[in-house]
């Protein structure tokens, strides 16, 4: 566990049962924390909920001032609904922290973009053509441990990540460097730069440089250079610590156990180690707020750097560690991310003015989450971010 998440630990031992009263208590419907009824908002967390989630809880930031509320239930079998401003997994917006600190390091002139990965970690053998800048935007062609897809179509296994093989393995401990040497025991996806894939592998990479060059663990870096000085203090690096401390919804996990036969099980507690620096941040839709607008307001990054982090890829839309997509209203900005039991979206308008940042909770529906997941990504693109 980190320092960071150490102290973060200890704090929510004391506040976690007072903050849990004040979660509220109606059951199944959305609710606002702050005193402003919006039907049109309220509508949207409830439709979104009833789309196959468990639970939903929505964050909202347009001219008409700021807006939370939850929809569905904190837990299977129980009547209360989720916390408006509750904890959760993050998953792949931990991308976006990360790589704000890698750039940070490269403005300090610490580390080259550009420059090849394996100057900053020789100890892996990497292919010299892989850059930072390719780490960071998904064009490294390395295979990623999760398993992939080769380019004459072979699908190849990575780390146990589904099924009952998952469940019996949630609590191990994988290090980075596990992970890396995994994937680089695979044949590369592609020449480095050639092509675009999402790889989870290149932000443990990411994070490694940061430690390397730094001397510090990343998430140590993460709580000096952005949770601290932004105040974010429901936002922590967990390790292998496997709970969420304070208010939160339960996350699940449906799985088919037999032929035929499906099983749903209670997967909030699991090792997010094996996400390490490319998804195992803990945080809320407030926190997830308060960064993401600093960074696009530029108080994180000068804006020669910012302005890179925003061109996207032509393949993927992805910058440097988040997605560049073009909506109906113009260009948005968004990180995306999955976890066993939880999905998580955070979006804005280039200038700000436009925010939401949406946490889902999965549990027993049958329903397809991930066109779920893009429908709801699609309904909040449309409704709060271009005003339709």
């Amino acid at each position: 566990m980190t320092t960071s998440a150490k102290r973060f630990f200890r704090r929510a031992a004391i506040t976690g049962v007072a903050a849990a009263l004040l979660a509220g208590l109606t059951p199944g419907l959305a609710a606002a924390d702050n005193g402003r009824d919006r039907p049109d908002l309220r509508g949207m967390v409830e439709e979104i909920a009833a789309s196959g989630f468990a639970g939903a809880q929505l964050r909202v930031h347009d001219a008409r001032g700021d807006w939370t509320g939850s929809a569905g239930v904190r837990e299977l079998g129980s009547a209360a609904k989720p916390p408006t401003n509750g904890r959760f997994r993050i998953g792949s917006n931990t991308k976006t922290f990360v790589s704000t600190v890698v750039l940070q390091l490269v403005g300090e002139g610490k580390v080259g973009l550009d420059a090849p990965v394996a100057g900053y970690l020789p100890e892996f053998g990497l292919d010299r053509r892989i850059t930072v800048r390719m780490l960071l935007q998904h064009t490294s062609g390395l295979f990623d441990y999760t398993g992939a897809m080769l380019p004459d179509g072979t699908i190849v296994p990575g780390i146990p990540l589904s099924g009952k093989e998952f469940l019996d393995n949630r609590y191990h401990t994988y290090r980075p460097e596990e992970l890396v040497r995994f994937g680089l025991s695979k044949p590369p996806l592609f020449a480095p730069g050639t092509d675009w894939t999402y790889t989870n592998i290149n932000y443990v990479l990411a994070g490694l440089v940061i430690e390397k060059v730094t001397g510090r663990p990343y998430g140590d870096e993460l709580q000096r250079r952005i949770f601290r000085p932004l105040g974010l203090r429901d936002t922590v690096v967990p390790g292998t610590w496997p709970g969420i401390p304070g208010p939160h919804a339960h996350g699940y996990y449906r799985y088919e156990e037999k032929p035929g036969q499906w099983k749903t099980v209670d997967i909030t507690n699991q090792n997010p180690s094996w996400a390490s620096s490319a998804g195992e941040l803990i945080s809320t839709t407030k926190d997830l707020h308060t960064f993401f607008s600093a960074l696009l307001g530029g108080k994180l990054l000068p804006a020669p750097l910012l302005a890179e982090m925003r061109k996207p890829h032509p393949k993927g839309g992805y910058g440097l560690g988040l997605y560049v997509q073009e909506a109906s209203c113009g260009t948005v900005l968004k990180g995306m991310g999955g976890f066993h039991g939880y999905g998580t979206l955070m979006a804005a308008t280039p200038d700000g003015s436009r925010t939401y940042e949406l946490s889902m909770t999965y549990g027993d529906s049958e329903a397809d989450l991930g066109q779920a997941y893009n429908k709801a990504d699609q309904l909040l693109t449309d409704k709060v971010l271009c005003g339709k």
